[in-house]
């Protein structure tokens, strides 16, 4: 692991986002509610949040962050069609949330596929990025 313990303790965020592409119908299902697995925006949105806890124990090198705030979202967009995700992360430390922010978006979009599968095997995870940080020594970034 890179050695942070010169750094100072600052506050940092990270937002990262992801899509799931499907069919019309299937995105039917979630606005429905009609899902045989049941609410795939919920169970989602707790997987995107149990798993960006999990960071460290999943990404080697990676340090375990105590988190102050996660968040993940999923919204649903007829023109993709499917699923938006974003998730927000944040912490007062000595790195970063990026990895955090980033796994919870993956996370969230596994589980949507994992709950929608037998309905749409052809669905495509998909633009998972981070889209913003703040905090630490390059401060503000900002994707474009």
């Amino acid at each position: 692991m890179v050695d942070v313990s010169g750094k100072p303790h600052t506050e940092r965020t990270a937002v990262a986002a992801a899509t799931v592409k499907m069919k019309p119908e299937t995105l039917e299902l979630i606005s429905q509610g009609n899902n045989k697995k049941g609410d795939v925006r919920s169970v989602a949105q707790i997987a995107g949040i149990m798993a960006a806890k999990r960071t460290a124990e999943i990404i080697p090198l990676c340090h375990p962050l105590p988190l102050s705030k996660l968040s993940v979202e999923l919204e649903l967009d007829s023109e993709l069609p499917g699923l938006r995700i974003s998730a927000l992360a944040k912490t007062t430390g000595q790195t970063g949330v990026e990895m955090e922010a980033l796994t919870a978006a993956s996370a969230a979009a596994l589980t949507v596929y994992d709950m929608l599968k037998s309905a749409d095997r052809a669905m495509e995870i998909g633009n998972i990025r981070l889209l913003s940080k703040e905090g630490g020594k390059s401060r503000r970034f900002e994707a474009t």
